[in-house]
């Protein structure tokens, strides 16, 4: 199913993006275009959910509640 395939592919995305953001990446560097775009489709999830999210000490917890949801929705879809 594709809608299937696309949660899992923006579930690598929201993934990725986590692991990226725990190196530095600096201007001018290969990876930065990686990252922008990483930056660029994930963003329009993460950042309401970061938004709603009460502060946790500097601990941002948006991409595991997205990730979170995102694998509801496939069960749900798988199942349906």
């Amino acid at each position: 199913m594709l809608l299937y395939r696309i949660i899992e592919i923006y579930t690598l995305l929201v993934f990725g993006r986590v692991i990226f953001s725990w190196f530095p990446i600096s201007r001018g560097s290969p990876l930065e275009s990686v990252y922008s775009f990483l930056y660029t489709v994930t963003e329009p999830v993460l950042g309401p959910v970061r938004r709603a999210l009460p502060p946790l000490g500097g601990f941002d917890l948006s991409p595991l509640v997205v990730i979170f949801g995102l694998q509801l929705l496939g069960q749900a879809l798988a199942r349906g």
